[in-house]
């Protein structure tokens, strides 16, 4: 899909990955009974009479990468929309690229291509939390808000944009299950808001430096790629899942240990034991807010990253 202009040179390039956004269901008023993916990304723009308007110029690129369910987002998926954003980006004649995506897995697609695109140009997820076929969908807001920051001169790196909040890459977090504002960007708060049309920026923040083994991350076969599990600490943990997935063979183990990354006793036995036959074990806080302080038992993951963005982390690190 491609809405020509003559006279436009510069562009903004819409990659769609499915989602809720794209969601149907077969009544209005059905907001968790549907299908996601179902829409294309050229229904999603039709859908927005004032996307023009917020384009300040930009000629609009519309690109269907996949079509599914966010819940089922794979490595795959991740190498092939960030190689189409790497590709798009690399284009002096765009500016930005925005992806629709679905809300379960987008903070830890966020991170990943935050931390394998060498770019300072925006790249803006966004996502919706009713499907297309509601009464009052809000997908179409959520795009033209995400146009907005895209086309913003200030704007740069990975953001995710949703109920008018601007979440970075590295501290969105879904928090609820249902409501429109979903996400939160916890202690940082948000780089900003889409307010009237326009940004009001809080924090434009120093982005994170690109991983190192972001190369590899674009052009390796993801059959390839180490194995990376989450495991909780919790009341009655049994060390019985960590031998199992060290048996299985897991490469690297990202543990969310309770309170200031404390972990259970057999849990910890279990954790020293497979790092002696080689398996990475990186410790973060199950906590919603904060982040590890002082020593801990095992090495910390960076930043003070949720567990499963952590992983993500780690499976960089694993890839070199």
């Amino acid at each position: 899909m491609q809405v020509v202009d003559a006279k436009k040179s510069q562009k903004v390039v819409v990659l769609g990955t499915g989602g809720t956004i794209a969601g149907t269901a077969a009544s209005a008023s059905d907001h968790t009974g549907y299908t996601a993916g179902q829409l294309g990304v050229q229904h999603l723009l039709d859908a927005v009479p004032a996307l023009q308007d917020s384009l300040q110029g930009h000629e609009l690129v519309g690109e269907q990468l996949v079509q599914l369910d966010s819940k089922d987002m794979d490595h795959a998926t991740w190498q092939a929309l960030a190689q189409r954003c790497a590709h798009w980006l690399a284009r002096p004649d765009v500016d930005a690229v925005v992806i629709t995506h679905g809300t379960d897995t987008l903070e830890e697609t966020a991170w990943f291509l935050q931390m394998v695109l060498d770019t300072n140009k925006p790249v803006v997820l966004t996502c919706a939390m009713r499907p297309a076929t509601a009464l009052a969908p809000d997908g179409p807001q959520n795009l033209l808000d995400a146009m907005v920051v895209a086309c913003d001169p200030l704007s740069r790196g990975v953001m995710v944009v949703c109920a008018g909040l601007i979440h970075s890459a590295r501290a969105v977090q879904k928090v609820h299950p249902y409501r429109l504002d979903a996400f939160s960007s916890g202690e940082s708060g948000p780089r900003g808001f889409v307010e009237q049309g326009g940004v009001r920026w809080q924090d434009l923040g120093v982005l994170p430096k690109v991983h190192a083994h972001a190369r590899t991350a674009l052009t390796s076969n993801v059959a390839q790629w180490p194995w990376v599990a989450v495991l909780h600490s919790h009341a009655g943990s049994d060390a019985r899942q960590i031998q199992a997935l060290v048996a299985a063979g897991v490469k690297g183990l990202v543990m969310a240990g309770t309170g200031n990354g404390t972990v259970h006793e057999k849990l910890a036995s279990a954790l020293s034991e497979a790092q002696a036959q080689g398996v990475v074990v990186r410790l973060v806080s199950r906590c919603a807010q904060g982040q590890i302080v002082g020593k801990a038992a095992f090495s910390t993951a960076p930043l003070g990253l949720n567990v499963f963005k952590a992983r993500v982390s780690l499976l960089l690190d694993l890839l070199g």
